[in-house]
């Protein structure tokens, strides 16, 4: 039974992605963006699913299972950072977007100013291309996971199955279908989250006994701040500094939605810039509720999933629904959470796509043709890394997304504010945010503070100092 009403739903949700190929038409603008077609509410839907896919289902889950209550700074610093940046963010890029033509992400950089800024573009084009395509693969893992703890299935059937689902989605009709596919897949996700929450508070005996279970679980494990870093203990106000940078982190990570291109597109993809304001309200709104429920399923998650030796936390969802629901309704969840990673997967996919036909080898390779056959050959090399690649979720995720937001954030929102950025001003950005990040994470201090922040604020700071530079040649 249980297989039976996952295929059946995955391949309703399947079915929901294949109709846009009545309503695509074959060119690269409608394949990539849409063709600006795309309603608010189905675009901020969309962007809600494509933001938390495998990273909510499987490594966020996995992180507040492990770690207790104080992940909920995550959710505030990610909402809030987010929120703040998209009031002088989303509309400009889609409005800049549509005027120069822009069918990537990269290239609404590097047509800001209505000229080519053609080394940007390209080296935007290949960052896309790299950390995309290991978030992509994030996803691939995130599906197979799920699939190996409901079925015993091997991981690679997964990935090979989600690689599958990809192309489907990709060649019936671009973007529109992943866009489809995310908003069905968002209100049945959230209806399950909240099932799966009564359901397990229900189980343990109320309210009442999940929280008193919870505060045995370990002395701290229900702090609502996290533990002080050690190497800050010793200074002055330690454990206030250890909190703020804690908080500061996740707080630029939600800054950094606007560096990852994937999402941003679905904004590009908007049929009136002026509708934004809507799909702020429809993005925000269901994104918060989303994230809470999840957290709070995760806390439960641990009281009904015992912490044992060689437990993966990452598959306290999967796990906690063959426990408590029928299996239809398992059936359902694990539908809805493999499709989400896939068409999450997709829509990165397809941006790696548009980097190579738009960005990096443009004219020569920018026919409807061509964009096909770069979102096959991207599929497989995702899938090939899946295989034999790492399978931790949420670390592939975090390192992928602090390097897009390293590079793109403070690029996109100077740009936004209508500061004029030189273009090797702006190449320098882009490259000293990914290398501040990459040093900081790979030297371990991502421990003191998340390193997208410090990718974010060197990629400010290089402006600055650029811009003070260049005033004394203009001034001089």
């Amino acid at each position: 039974m249980l297989l039976t009403s996952f295929c059946f739903f995955l391949a309703t949700f399947i079915v929901i992605g294949a109709l846009a190929i009545f309503h695509h038409k074959k060119n690269s603008i409608d394949y990539l963006i849409a063709s600006h077609s795309i309603k608010p509410w189905l675009a901020a839907l969309s962007a809600v699913a494509t933001t938390n896919s495998g990273y909510m289902f499987v490594g966020q889950i996995g992180f507040t299972y492990l770690y207790g209550l104080h992940s909920i700074w995550l959710m505030i610093g990610f909402v809030f950072g987010d929120f703040i940046s998209s009031f002088f963010v989303h509309r400009k890029l889609r409005t800049n977007s549509e005027k120069h033509g822009a069918k990537s992400f990269a290239s609404a950089l590097g047509s800001w100013y209505g000229v080519d800024y053609k080394y940007l573009r390209m080296i935007a084009g290949i960052t896309t291309i790299l950390f995309l395509g290991v978030y992509a693969t994030a996803q691939l893992n995130a599906g197979s996971k799920a699939l190996h703890v409901i079925f015993g299935w091997d991981y690679a059937a997964g990935a090979i199955i989600g690689a599958v689902i990809v192309l489907i989605y990709c060649f019936a009709g671009g973007i529109r279908a992943s866009i489809w596919t995310d908003a069905a897949q968002s209100i049945v996700m959230f209806i399950a989250m909240f099932l799966m929450l009564y359901v397990a508070i229900d189980q343990i005996g109320g309210i009442s006994s999940t929280l008193d279970g919870l505060n045995r679980v370990s002395p701290d494990y229900m702090n609502l701040f996290p533990p002080a870093n050690d190497s800050l203990l010793a200074l002055p106000f330690g454990a206030a500094i250890s909190l703020f940078l804690f908080v500061l982190g996740w707080f630029f990570g939600g800054i950094g939605v606007v560096g990852q291109p994937h999402i941003m597109v679905r904004f590009m993809t908007m049929d009136n810039p002026s509708h934004m304001k809507q799909a702020r309200i429809y993005y925000y709104g269901f994104y918060t509720a989303f994230y809470a429920l999840t957290i709070m399923v995760a806390l439960c998650a641990r009281l009904l999933l015992p912490e044992t030796e060689g437990f993966d936390a990452e598959l306290a969802l999967p796990t906690l629904a063959g426990e408590l629901l029928p299996d239809v309704l398992v059936g359902l969840i694990l539908a809805g959470l493999f499709a989400a990673t896939m068409s999450t997967a997709d829509s990165q996919i397809l941006c790696c796509s548009a980097a190579i036909t738009n960005d990096i080898i443009p004219n020569k390779l920018s026919s409807y043709t061509a964009n096909k056959i770069a979102t096959l050959s991207v599929t497989l090399i995702a899938l090939a890394i899946a295989l034999v690649g790492p399978s931790s979720v949420f670390s592939l995720v975090l390192i992928a997304w602090s390097a897009l937001a390293s590079c793109f954030a403070p690029i996109l929102i100077v740009m936004a504010l209508k500061q004029n950025v030189p273009e090797r001003l702006a190449i320098a950005m882009v490259l000293g945010g990914l290398s501040a990040m990459l040093v900081w994470r790979f030297t371990g201090l991502n421990s003191i503070v998340y390193e997208a922040a410090i990718g974010i604020l060197a990629g400010f700071t290089i402006f600055g100092i650029g811009k003070i530079k260049l005033n004394k040649v203009l001034s001089g």
